[in-house]
């Protein structure tokens, strides 16, 4: 009798302390409200960070146009690889946030047919019936034809770039302005396929002195305007996201809405955009044409810096460019509110990537480029390349189950040719 008192004396307080620790764990769940304004209050330090890098570039852009010079063209090639770290981690906000989406073309459109803007080399081609601003070279021509009509070309001003040849005539590679339009300036194209090497503009291509390339004065204007662009959008953004801004209002109309939004843009990045569009097409091509960051060779932080950025936003956790964090209630806390074991589930496959990502990154540092790493033969930096996107695709399934966790409607993420239906990519 006595065991039997203690066994069910035992058994009793053990169940009272999982009820304790059940109704202690639901307290301890934050308000939906609270999750989504440290979402909102990330995406602020996010964009404030890239404004401030942004800042930075202009200012070494400037420098570059005073007195051009290698050291200085090298200064403003390493100000836009420091740019890219805060802003790629942004990307997240992308899907599910509309004014983000409708305004992230202004600013990180790709890929870019760059005979638009400059001179490329032969191999490029002379056309493309998909588009006829293909080679139209706005930097050399100070009369254009867009839309069927005369356009004075005669000074490169920002409005020129963004009203007149931004995705002119609706054709998406006219990308006239943004990171990717300043990053084909500084490094012009990379004409090493997937041999090793980046783009190799001279510094004489900026100096009206001794100027190689022709007209360099028109290419400062445009060099210089396109980043007089990137700043007053990217300044617009941040206001989007300050206390009574238009994304963080819309943010907080609905609570659940609002945490949509956030796996939204986990996983849609995550699956559709990352693995697919961006890596898994060019690893099934092996085409360099297919990197991110293909001018600069930059490809290998911009995919690392997406995965940090999705990593952010579910952990409520943003380490910012000055080292200070930004942090707050998460989604991590309520689906760890409802499945404890599934939220240490998403946290380990998100860790498991940013490692995946992290290897492919030191490779592209220390051994060959993300373009050679997709080339065709290339067992060993394929195999890293896909280690990558195959812990994409293994979180997003994670996030999937997140979602129906927290009692939310099936969420449609974006999807892929690449991924969904490999063969359409070679017909």
């Amino acid at each position: 009798m006595i065991v039997t008192y203690h066994s069910g004396k035992i058994a009793l307080a053990g169940a009272l302390a999982a009820g304790l620790a059940a109704g202690s764990a639901a307290q301890a769940a934050p308000g939906k409200s609270d999750v989504l304004n440290t979402y909102a209050d990330i995406a602020l330090a996010g964009y404030q960070d890239s404004l401030a890098t942004a800042q930075a570039l202009d200012a070494a852009i400037q420098a570059l146009v005073a007195s051009p010079s290698e050291a200085t063209l090298l200064a403003a090639r390493a100000a836009w690889v420091a740019a890219r770290a805060p802003y790629q981690q942004t990307e997240v906000y992308r899907f599910g946030n509309a004014i983000v989406d409708d305004w992230e073309g202004r600013v990180n459109a790709w890929p870019l047919d760059e005979g638009l803007i400059d001179y490329v080399d032969a191999g490029y081609g002379l056309d493309s019936d998909e588009n006829a601003l293909y080679t139209v070279n706005v930097i050399a021509n100070a009369s254009l034809t867009v839309n069927g009509k005369a356009v004075d070309a005669g000074k490169i001003t920002p409005v020129l770039l963004s009203d007149t040849l931004h995705e002119a005539e609706e054709v998406e590679a006219n990308v006239a302005t943004g990171y990717h339009a300043i990053e084909f300036l500084l490094w012009g194209q990379d004409l090493n396929g997937t041999g090793a090497g980046a783009g190799t503009r001279p510094h004489t291509d900026f100096d009206t002195a001794n100027c190689t390339g022709g007209n360099c004065e028109r290419r400062n204007q445009y060099l210089t305007s396109a980043s007089t662009l990137l700043l007053s959008d990217l300044v617009e953004m941040v206001g989007n996201w300050e206390d009574g801004g238009a994304a963080r209002k819309a943010l907080m109309l609905n609570e659940d809405a609002g945490i949509t939004t956030i796996l939204t843009g986990m996983g849609s990045l995550s699956y559709g955009e990352l693995a697919g569009e961006r890596m898994k097409l060019g690893l099934l091509l092996h085409d360099p044409e297919e990197e991110h960051d293909c001018f600069a060779d930059n490809t290998h932080n911009s995919h690392y810096f997406n995965q940090i950025g999705i990593r952010n936003v579910y952990t409520g956790h943003y380490r910012r460019a000055d080292g200070s964090v930004v942090s707050g209630p998460s989604l991590s806390d309520l689906v760890a509110a409802t499945d404890g074991a599934l939220d240490q589930e998403i946290k380990a496959k998100l860790n498991a990537t940013v490692g995946a990502m992290a290897a492919m990154k030191a490779r592209a540092e220390s051994v060959e480029a993300y373009d050679q790493m997709i080339g065709e033969g290339n067992a060993e930096g394929n195999a890293v390349v896909q280690a990558a996107i195959d812990g994409l695709i293994d979180q997003t399934r994670s996030i999937e189950r997140g979602v129906s966790s927290l009692g939310l409607a099936a969420i449609p993420f974006e999807g892929s040719d690449s991924l969904d239906n490999p063969s359409a990519v070679f017909e």
